[in-house]
């Protein structure tokens, strides 16, 4: 008796009060489950958690249907993962996965993802501070880090990213100021537009910003912003040299700014839908408030990324001086930078949803209940609306960037942003 008490996992008695409540675990000796998860927070209905599982975080919740480990090992740390979910085999940790999203075999993914319902990778795919949106499908052997993808109105007609594509987010300067925006929130979150296409063993430079309906040549980097919608792209290729190499010169530190900027905007306005909007989806669900609540503080830590990002860019600025002396455009730039941009970074921590009553929100958001009725499934509720409430929805969070990429504008006069 004592030889076989000796090989209970060290979570013996808490995976056996799972297998109480339903989970389906079939070898429970298995897992390893940390003391610190809380069992009233996974759902004892239809859940299966494959072997060799790892289980962590007080802040990790699994909804019921959700399939665990299917292709091999999950290891799960302070996520919550919604209805229906297929974490398949691979690494999760500090992200929030909603109904019916899904994930392939070696799957990495880091703080401060959020897959919305059906958004889905295949296998090996490494994602770090990246936004997917309904119906997002990522190919296989893909590292879509710092990313904010839209578009698609269905799982027959959807965003995707072909296999082996590459999101470049990391300069030789090191810096990490490089989110990229495809698609965008105020359009992006009523379903409706047409899908983006990046095409396989490809990649793109960050920060790139893509309009909706866009189709990148596979094999190819894209490199600038195109933000017209229904075109297909084939970026030039470098031509072969060997130049000297500055750094810190930050020639396009414009674009940088702007496009980042732009970025931390559409964040502020997905998180007023996420309040004004999707919370009321969250409160007829298992565990909705926990999820409300998990994606509110991710996206909280995505507008820390960005602006932190920026700062530490901003920093290095100075080594710019032998490059730019002489010129006092340039130097005035410089100083207009380090004195304002902390107050630009203010504009998008300080943002508050309660204050969203522009008389847009209010005519949408009044409109848009009555539409919804009663409770609802939340895609078929979006899905299901006439195209003047939808465009009033896209006018109404597209003045919310607008006003506050206006006010980061003024503060940096000199760069001519807006």
């Amino acid at each position: 008796m004592e030889e076989a008490m000796e090989l209970r996992p060290r979570s013996y008695q808490k995976i056996a009060q799972l297998v109480a409540k339903g989970v389906d675990i079939p070898n429970p000796l298995t897992l390893d489950l940390g003391d610190e998860v809380d069992l009233d927070h996974i759902s004892g209905n239809g859940v299966k958690i494959y072997p060799g599982c790892r289980i962590y975080g007080k802040a990790t919740v699994i909804a019921q249907g959700a399939k665990i480990g299917a292709e091999g090992p999950v290891t799960i740390d302070n996520c919550q993962v919604g209805p229906m979910v297929e974490l398949k085999g691979g690494y999760c940790k500090g992200s929030v996965f909603l109904a019916r999203a899904n994930l392939g075999l070696g799957a990495h993914v880091r703080e401060a993802c959020l897959l919305e319902e059906e958004a889905n990778g295949a296998h090996c795919v490494g994602l770090k501070q990246t936004i997917l949106f309904p119906f997002v499908t990522l190919g296989s052997l893909i590292n879509f880090c710092d990313c904010l993808m839209a578009g698609g109105k269905s799982r027959k007609d959807h965003s995707e990213v072909g296999s082996s594509y590459i999101h470049f987010n990391f300069t030789p300067d090191g810096n990490k100021t490089t989110p990229s925006l495809l698609g965008d929130v105020p359009r992006g979150v009523m379903l409706n537009q047409p899908p983006i296409f990046l095409g396989g063993q490809g990649g793109m430079v960050g920060p790139v910003r893509l309009g909706f309906g866009n189709v990148t040549a596979a094999g190819t980097i894209l490199r600038n912003d195109v933000l017209a919608d229904r075109k297909l792209i084939i970026p030039k290729t470098h031509s072969a040299a060997v130049v000297d190499f500055t750094p810190h010169r930050y020639p396009n530190l414009s674009r940088i700014l702007k496009n980042n900027i732009i970025y931390l905007a559409n964040l502020v306005a997905l998180e007023y839908w996420y309040r004004q909007v999707r919370r009321q989806f969250f409160a007829a669900m298992e565990f909705g408030e926990l999820f409300y609540q998990g994606v509110l503080d991710n996206l909280a830590l995505a507008r820390k990324e960005r602006t932190s990002r920026l700062t530490a860019m901003a920093d290095k600025v100075p080594g710019t001086h032998e490059a730019f002396h002489g010129q006092p455009a340039a130097e005035q730039r410089r100083g207009e930078l380090h004195a304002n941009l902390g107050e630009v970074c203010q504009l998008f921590q300080e943002a508050s949803p309660d204050h969203a009553g522009s008389e847009l929100g209010e005519q949408f958001l009044k409109a848009f209940e009555a539409h919804r009725g009663g409770d609802g499934d939340y895609l078929q509720v979006i899905q299901s609306m006439p195209a003047e409430l939808s465009q009033a929805g896209s006018s109404w969070l597209q003045h919310i960037i607008d006003a506050l990429c206006s006010k980061a504008g003024a503060l940096l006069p000199s760069f001519r942003l807006f």
